[in-house]
């Protein structure tokens, strides 16, 4: 059964606390929706994302990108509200992005300075950094993740792995808490995934991630399947992959009978 029908709603009363709760866990979503006209994009009752590393899976459409953007303030509920690091996201977008940041599936919408040191150094500045310092703070980051000598290099010359591994190392420099990802991997080739998943894997923030790259996910502690909107599974690897992967294969043979 889809979580966001009735068994969810019997939920609610545990979030009445509001402000209690959302000061015990990361983030947390309460009676959350988001419309478009009469069309319903997402809704989430009641949820609270408190383990390290969790996974967002589901079909194209599912409902993935809006559910990240919600926690990062890039798109507010149309009812209901999401608490962020103690932090309601309509009334604190401001200070959302000292505490979160976000990764883009394509870096090329992320970078904007020409240069590896700039773009690193760019969110330090913003806040209150001396340039120089900031410079200082970007080539210790570089250098910490292998990337020594980078600090001049033209982002343009690049490869798109190494475009990836920039974005991250750009939003990790500002140190938020909370990283989010949408599809980081997808048009990155086997091996570049595996040197930037086996990164990520290590770092000290709590991780959301939006894949399809179920082997990865698979090192999460939590997986969540959105189907339509709604969190259709929500548990452990274990339980909710094999489930998503049972469901792809009987779509794709309902896809193929018809062919």
């Amino acid at each position: 059964m889809v979580r966001c029908m009735s068994s969810v709603l019997r939920e609610l009363p545990a979030i009445a606390r509001g402000d209690e709760l959302a000061s015990a866990s990361k983030i947390v979503f309460e009676r959350a929706e988001v419309r478009r006209g009469s069309r319903q994009l997402l809704s989430i009752p009641a949820l609270r994302l408190d383990a390290q590393r969790i996974g967002v899976i589901g079909d194209n459409g599912s409902g993935k990108s809006t559910m990240l953007r919600l926690i990062n303030g890039l798109l507010l509920p149309s009812s209901g509200r999401i608490v962020v690091a103690g932090l309601d996201t309509a009334r604190h977008r401001k200070e959302l992005p000292a505490q979160v940041g976000f990764v883009f599936q394509n870096p090329d919408h992320q970078l904007i300075f020409p240069t590896v040191g700039e773009e690193i150094a760019f969110g330090l500045t913003e806040r209150g950094m001396p340039a120089r310092q900031a410079r200082n703070q970007a080539l210790t980051l570089l250098e910490q993740h292998g990337c020594t000598g980078w600090v001049d290099r033209n982002v343009n010359e690049l490869s798109g792995g190494q475009k990836q591994l920039v974005c991250i190392l750009a939003v990790l420099a500002t140190e938020p808490s909370i990283l989010l990802m949408d599809e980081p991997f997808s048009s990155l080739d086997l091996p570049t995934r595996l040197v930037l998943s086996r990164k990520i894997m290590r770092l000290p923030q709590q991780i959301v991630m939006a894949s399809h790259d179920l082997d990865l996910l698979a090192q999460f502690d939590r997986v969540i399947w959105l189907d339509a909107g709604c969190i259709r599974e929500d548990g452990s690897p274990a339980d909710v992959l094999p489930a998503y992967r049972e469901h792809a294969a009987m779509a794709a043979e309902a896809d193929l009978a018809t062919v």
